[in-house]
């Protein structure tokens, strides 16, 4: 049997052209659903506009805006309705009664098929390839009756088949909520929905509820509207991606803490860097970063929870070049505000950056300003075992920096993702002889072999030093250590 391909149609936007695995079914009719200020009427212009640039005829029906107001919108996001044929609510009133003209349109006491009868009639003098009808809610208030509603729908769908046309039907959802009678009907049908968090930007998502015939991507995507229309994130799935294994390792370029690690961290997998506020955790994530800049490679380095001036300058002084590496292009230093990202912009931008920027070291500091911007837990750990997964397959060195709750003795996190790392290095604060120190401990490496001691880590002028084992404590990592007997080990002494 010969499979029948689709044709497409595309909607304007790259990343729900992605989800529909190239775009819409040609010659077909489409429900886009949700609440109002969603986004619909800005995709609807979109998926016109894009007609518009392939040549095609376009329609856009409007039953509840004027033309100005669609302009407005259109002016919002830098487009023109040029090329676009607008039916809109000045035409609907005079259509009916001449004594309307100087009223407001007021659906319920107008006539169902007196419209019908003119849109059937604009459609065909038109022609379109593409055809927007907004929206179904004021024809669900002119029927007043839904076996009228859904002959209605079903006439339209008939006719407009006949014009090789690929039709968005607009619904607010306004009284009813879910219309089962339309979405038995359509061909397919996308759902748009906001969810306000308690600070920050609102979460938007877009899901493809149905599509007859046609592969699609499920789930919930990212989206946000900016000016210049809606973007789009699909959701990342990392079995969609082939395997490109790479064995190089990629060292921090101090000798002590590269052999404590096993000789580097290994390309294509994620490392978790663990511990109390100002134990070193950035630190240790700037000398990667620094050292794999230096040596050729493109790094990326997202800042949730400092300035990029102040990491910057705690780099130069620990004689770290990194206003050089951001010079040359091999080092990008992101700041993020939590409040202000979807966390599949944050993903898809990291998947830009290893796709076309040919970036080889991630650096995610930290997961405390990850979870701020999901704050649903569950979500956060599928999220990061498909970007995890992702970025491995690609052969990228992943680094995680994880801040603890406490200083001393038993901590805590915001949440738990070691699971996820293949390698965990862990620092923590300990009491000794009248002064706080610092120590540092690689407590997992499942690509290779690594050192179970821990070791004292201090910060200098020249960096950081990393001393000997420190085989004369005994409960280094509970915060108050029992000290052995002889002499007491310094991060400046090398063995």
């Amino acid at each position: 049997m010969v499979r029948r391909m689709v044709r497409r149609t595309s909607t304007g936007i790259a990343g729900l052209d992605n989800i529909l695995c190239g775009g819409f079914a040609s010659d077909r009719m489409y429900l886009v659903d949700g609440s109002p200020g969603v986004g619909k009427t800005t995709l609807a212009m979109q998926f016109l506009l894009e007609g518009v640039r392939l040549g095609e005829r376009c329609l856009y029906v409007t039953l509840s805006e004027t033309r100005d107001e669609l302009e407005a919108v259109a002016d919002s996001h830098g487009w023109s309705l040029e090329g676009i044929d607008v039916v809109e609510l000045s035409q609907v009133e005079s259509h009916f009664s001449a004594r309307s003209q100087n009223t407001l349109f007021q659906p319920a006491e107008v006539e169902l098929s007196g419209l019908s009868n003119l849109l059937v009639a604009e459609f065909d003098r038109v022609k379109p390839r593409r055809m927007v009808l907004d929206s179904l809610s004021e024809m669900r208030l002119m029927a007043q009756n839904p076996l009228r509603y859904r002959r209605q729908i079903l006439a339209f769908k008939h006719h407009f088949a006949t014009g090789s046309c690929t039709v968005l039907l607009l619904d607010d959802r306004s009284g009813t909520g879910l219309d089962a009678h339309v979405q038995s009907i359509v061909h397919g049908m996308l759902t748009m929905q906001v969810v306000p968090l308690k600070f920050g930007i609102n979460r938007r998502f877009l899901s493809v509820a149905k599509m007859r015939g046609s592969t699609f991507l499920e789930g919930n995507h990212d989206y946000v509207i900016k000016s210049g229309g809606i973007i789009v994130f699909p959701r990342l799935v990392a079995s969609d991606h082939g395997l490109r294994p790479r064995t190089e390792s990629f060292a921090s370029g101090n000798a002590e803490l590269d052999r404590l690690v096993g000789g580097g961290l290994h390309a294509g997998t994620g490392t978790l860097f663990m511990g109390p506020a100002g134990s070193g955790k950035s630190t240790i994530a700037s000398m990667y970063a620094a050292n794999a800049a230096a040596n050729g490679h493109r790094v990326l380095y997202f800042a949730f929870d400092e300035i990029v001036s102040i990491l910057v300058g705690r780099a130069r002084e620990m004689g770290l070049d990194f206003v050089g590496a951001m010079e040359s292009g091999t080092l990008r230093l992101r700041q993020v505000d939590p409040a202000e990202i979807a966390p599949g912009e944050l993903a898809n931008e990291i998947l830009d950056g290893v796709n076309t920027g040919g970036v080889r070291l991630v650096v995610l500091d930290s997961l405390n300003g990850y979870v701020n911007a999901m704050p649903q837990e569950d979500f956060l750990h599928l999220h990061l075992h498909e970007l995890l997964s992702y970025l491995n397959q690609k052969g990228v060195v992943t680094i995680m920096v994880l801040a603890q709750h406490g200083l001393v003795g038993p901590m805590g996190a915001p949440v738990d993702v070691s699971y996820l790392a293949d390698t965990v290095l862990l620092t923590r604060f300990f009491e000794a002889r009248g002064a706080m120190k610092k120590a540092v401990s690689v407590i997992k490496k499942r690509s290779g072999h690594h050192e179970n001691t821990i070791r004292e880590l201090s910060m200098t002028s020249a960096g950081i030093a990393v001393g000997d084992p420190l085989v004369d404590f005994e409960g280094v990592m509970t915060g108050v250590p029992r000290f052995l007997g002889g002499q007491m080990p310094s991060a400046g002494d090398r063995p």
